[in-house]
């Protein structure tokens, strides 16, 4: 229940009270106050006079007892009665609806803040936090909360910043020595004096070293594109060329532990956008197909038309991912549970790097899994008209 219905079901229920509390007063005032005195009256051969209550033993002969007049008193209450509720009725029924009304407009537009307050908390994230709430100037709780709130956002922005800038220079640092590591040792690879156990044991290095090089080279493009210093060219793509091009690559990755690759649907269809990019999130996809999979499973890879969009789907058998972990795939650098994440060589990067370049096309992915039986990664980008 919203602020401003509580407050609107209080202020109904003070107005109905104070209407119960003028009734009754008015009840007691013109009916229980003012009502006439009831005496008995007895006629005699002089007429009619008021006298005080008398037994009836010592009625001298020739009275004639007479009916009270209270009795017709309740039905005069009566009548003072319904006259008082049919006022309140004529009165205090238009009243009260005009106050709740005239209360709802009110609580409206004093909480008006409130729920711009609410709407920019709810769509705050890393990338707009250089958005300003506007403020009513009036020196206000709520006007205050707003110059609290975007004090706050100017913070974070400030602190990410700090952060992508830390990134950025650490990555572009550590790509010179890399480089220059990963040749020293494949120039040291190709020494023939090198026993067999020698040359394993550079060559291994040499892959270590080359997936450091991966990971500092995904960090720094996560980076600049935070940074918005990554251009895309907006170009018409075979999408459907691109996915032949990504199944080819994706059985030969597939071999090694038998995976069975097929393609249920690839029809023509061009999205615009950068060749480049889209084809570094199919083998991002790909490849996460293979990795989290298991021997002897199968991925099976679609692209249909569905509408105004395409829509591609990879799917694959294996282990799958908790549902209570689904939420956190694209976060960077998060690789599952800790019994996939020791098995399966990377770095966590890939659908984050598949997301962005998604998003940066102005299209959408998700991420569905059941598992030990399906994992399917669905993307829907805008296609050209047919």
């Amino acid at each position: 229940m919203t602020i401003r219905t509580r407050l609107s079901l209080w202020y109904a229920a003070v107005m109905l009270a104070s209407l119960s509390l003028v009734g009754v007063l008015s009840y007691h005032e013109f009916v229980v106050r003012h009502r006439e005195p009831a005496q008995p009256q007895v006629q005699d051969g002089g007429g009619r006079r008021d006298l005080p209550p008398r037994d009836e033993r010592f009625r001298q002969p020739g009275e004639r007892a007479l009916e009270p007049r209270e009795g017709r008193a309740p039905a005069r209450r009566h009548g003072l009665f319904a006259e008082v509720l049919a006022i309140l009725v004529r009165v205090g029924v238009p009243a009260i609806l005009m106050a709740l009304g005239g209360g709802w407009w009110l609580m409206r537009r004093a909480l008006a803040p409130v729920q711009a307050l609410t709407s920019a908390v709810e769509r705050t994230s890393e990338r707009n936090l250089r958005e300003r709430l506007p403020r009513t100037g009036n020196g206000d709780e709520l006007d205050r909360l707003t110059e609290v709130f975007n004090a706050m956002t100017a913070r974070l922005d400030e602190s990410f910043q700090r952060i992508r800038d830390f990134t950025l220079h650490a990555s572009h640092e550590l790509k010179t020595p890399l480089t220059v590591l990963q040749g020293e040792i494949e120039t040291a690879c190709r020494d023939e004096a090198l026993t067999d156990a020698q040359r394993d044991r550079l060559l291994s290095q040499l892959d270590e070293v080359q997936r450091l090089a991966k990971i500092v080279d995904n960090l720094s493009l996560l980076t600049k594109a935070d940074a918005g210093q990554v251009v895309l060219s907006r170009e018409p793509v075979r999408l459907d060329e691109l996915v032949r091009e990504t199944v080819e690559d994706l059985q030969h990755l597939a071999q090694g532990q038998e995976i069975d690759v097929a393609v249920s649907a690839c029809e023509a269809v061009t999205v615009p956008g950068d060749r480049h990019r889209l084809r570094q999130a199919l083998l991002n996809l790909a490849d996460n197909a293979v990795k989290y999979n298991e021997r002897g499973g199968r991925v099976s890879v679609s692209l249909r038309r569905a509408g105004p969009e395409a829509e591609l789907a990879i799917s694959n058998t294996g282990p799958g991912l908790p549902r209570e972990l689904q939420a956190r795939v694209f976060e960077r650098f998060f690789r599952g549970d800790a019994s996939h994440s020791s098995a399966v060589e990377g770095s966590g990067l890939g659908l984050s790097i598949v997301q962005w370049i998604v998003e940066a096309h102005g299209g959408s992915v998700r991420f569905e899994s059941d598992p030990g039986a399906l994992t399917t990664v669905t993307v829907r980008l805008r296609a050209v008209p047919a």
